[in-house]
């Protein structure tokens, strides 16, 4: 069903793709827009019990789309690094695909939104003090992972 990655000299360990996922702050998050377009947006994100999960708005494009279709794409792209005395860069990217949901479960809502605040906040005060303010009105997503690859790319 999916491709084999066709660079796979390239290609990185499962558990250098999960270390990607684990460490990098952002990524975009691709859908089956609206008319056939493609509808592809940068999202804050954590990786959690081998899923991944985002927080969103109750309403809007995003949403529309995973309405339509459930299938989602998600990339990564990071490590960015300069070795001495070399121009080019060397990085590294995940792509992930799977079925995208929204969160119902209370329990699992509660644990995303606690682990995307405390990557992204200073402190777990700050998390638990977002999610009492904003946490009832925040919808959370699942990203289910169907197949993932990762790449290492030297860019000269």
């Amino acid at each position: 069903m999916f491709r084999r990655m066709r660079r796979f000299k390239q290609e990185l360990t499962r558990e250098e793709t999960l270390s990607l996922l684990q460490t990098e702050k952002r990524g975009v998050l691709a859908l089956h827009g609206d008319d056939g377009y493609p509808y592809a947006v940068p999202m804050d994100f954590v990786l959690l019990d081998g899923a991944i999960y985002f927080h969103s708005a109750g309403e809007g494009h995003k949403l529309d789309a995973l309405r339509r279709d459930e299938k989602a794409c998600f990339t990564v792209y990071g490590n960015e690094r300069q070795e001495p005395g070399e121009w080019w860069y060397h990085v590294s990217s995940a792509v992930v695909f799977g079925a995208l949901a929204e969160v119902t479960d209370p329990d699992e809502k509660l644990a995303a939104l606690t682990a995307l605040g405390n990557k992204y906040f200073p402190t777990p005060a700050h998390t638990q003090a977002e999610i009492r303010k904003d946490g009832a009105r925040v919808t959370v997503l699942r990203l289910t992972v169907r197949h993932m690859t990762g790449k290492a790319v030297r860019e000269n």
